[in-house]
């Protein structure tokens, strides 16, 4: 089972709003390896919730409750989207910082390629985000 890693801004759209929402279509993603990374999910699989902008870090975790299909809000119909719902918060927040100081993190995508919304996470990194963020994996 695969893991990933998406990215919200939170004046947009807040863990808090998708735990009032309980579920949310991830839709408005208009970049071609984000929505690649998109048509890859597995219903049933696990993403981090990640507050992008001025806080820059993990806040919960959701699970995919639907696979990719087509976004409403593109109005030309080539773009796509995945539906989520929440899990849970995580008991202590991963910031960017604390990532990009672990150096067995060195390769997550979201410190390679920061500007992508939608990121896989691999089972190893995965397993230590998991732990910094006082979870169990």
């Amino acid at each position: 089972m695969a893991h990933w890693l998406l990215k919200s801004e939170p004046g947009e759209f807040s863990w808090d709003d998708l735990v009032r929402d309980k579920t949310t279509g991830w839709s408005g993603v208009r970049n071609h390896q984000a929505t690649n990374n998109m048509k890859a999910m597995k219903r049933g699989e696990h993403a981090f919730f990640y507050h992008s902008v001025d806080e820059k870090r993990i806040v919960g975790i959701v699970e995919v409750t639907k696979t990719y299909h087509p976004d409403p809000t593109d109005d030309e119909g080539k773009w796509g989207m995945v539906e989520v719902k929440a899990l849970k918060p995580v008991p202590r927040p991963v910031t960017l910082a604390a990532i990009r100081a672990e150096p067995r993190l060195a390769n997550l995508a979201l410190v390679r390629q920061s500007r992508l919304s939608v990121v896989p996470v691999g089972d190893a990194e995965w397993e230590l985000l998991c732990a910094m963020a006082g979870l169990a994996p």
